[in-house]
């Protein structure tokens, strides 16, 4: 095994993020443990190293050559989480050097360079764990950070699932527990799609069942709610950045839904009137409007369909 592949191994069982366990961070660990191809783990040193000295190993070292712009993405990419993650310690030798110096240096901490030398010894378990044990593991820790941000979404079981943040799944949260409950109640998520996962929510046996398939090229809308004693099928389209149900989008889910036995009901939601007027040219016929900030109401664009006097008060 090369001697990259090896530091792969020891940032993976220290913990580190999927982002650190690269070629990079592999380099760079072996630059602040000064072990070039040949050299054994139980040698590894504390040399104090600038970003430059790292870049400068690297090549010399291993042939790795990285342009002199690559300066901050090892800074920002690597050296910080190695900070973080207790692997180095920055200026040991002037703790108050500013934090733009040119001089600023790293060193491995005394603890790392104790895992590094038991690496390939039975006692690299035990180093590993007594590391955690001390300085916890940064992967972990950027878990926690993210589950923290995660917006949270009951569904009608009671269940509760979590979408990764931003607007988007922000709306898409509004659609199933203010729309749905409003206009669909007692309707299924059948479908919900999450801006990072891609399928949050699939069910598949019973889209199956309505003759609707998944593939790569067949995209549903963001949200898919079933009322199975109407019959109806709501696809919904959150729309924050682009995305309504216009007329090809329209056509082109027809054309997907052809067998489907279920009625379609076409919903575009959106947070706010502010966003609706930006897309409201593009809204195709036959196909409603719900926004967030008005839950109780929907916008119809169905022609004579709804024209009618309302009922007034007094009546």
């Amino acid at each position: 095994m090369s001697k990259q592949a090896e530091a792969l191994q020891i940032l993976c069982a220290l913990g580190l993020p999927r982002a650190q366990q690269n070629e990079r961070s592999a380099l760079t660990l072996l630059a602040l443990a000064d072990l070039g191809p040949r050299g054994a783990w139980a040698g590894s040193r504390q040399p104090l190293l600038r970003i430059w000295d790292i870049m400068g190993f690297m090549r010399e070292r291993y042939g790795k050559d990285y342009a002199a712009n690559s300066r901050e993405t090892i800074r920002r990419q690597t050296i910080h989480q190695f900070e973080q993650a207790r692997l180095v310690d920055r200026n040991p030798d002037a703790p108050s050097r500013p934090t733009n110096s040119g001089n600023n240096c790293y060193r491995l901490t005394d603890a790392a360079v104790h895992v590094l030398r038991a690496y390939g010894t039975a006692g690299f378990g035990g180093a590993v764990d007594e590391f955690a044990k001390k300085f916890g593991q940064l992967e972990k820790a950027y878990s926690k950070r993210r589950d923290l941000r995660m917006v949270k979404l009951q569904l009608p079981t009671g269940a509760v699932v979590r979408l990764s943040p931003g607007k988007h799944n922000a709306l898409q949260v509004a659609v199933v527990e203010e729309f749905g409950p409003r206009f669909a109640p007692g309707a299924r998520v059948l479908y919900l799609g999450d801006a990072a996962k891609k399928h949050l929510i699939c069910a598949a046996e019973e889209l199956a069942k309505l003759r609707i398939g998944i593939t790569e090229h067949d995209k549903l809308p963001d949200a898919v709610l079933y009322d199975v004693e109407k019959n109806w099928l709501f696809l919904v389209e959150a729309v924050t950045t682009h995305g309504p149900v216009n007329p090809k989008r329209h056509a082109e889910l027809e054309a997907m839904l052809s067998d489907c036995p279920a009625q379609r009901v076409y919903v575009t939601a959106f947070f706010s009137r502010g966003d609706f007027r930006k897309y409201a040219a593009d809204i195709a016929w036959e196909t409603e409007v719900w926004l967030a900030e008005a839950p109780d109401h929907m916008v119809h664009f169905n022609g004579p369909k709804f024209l009618g006097p309302f009922k007034r008060s007094e009546d």
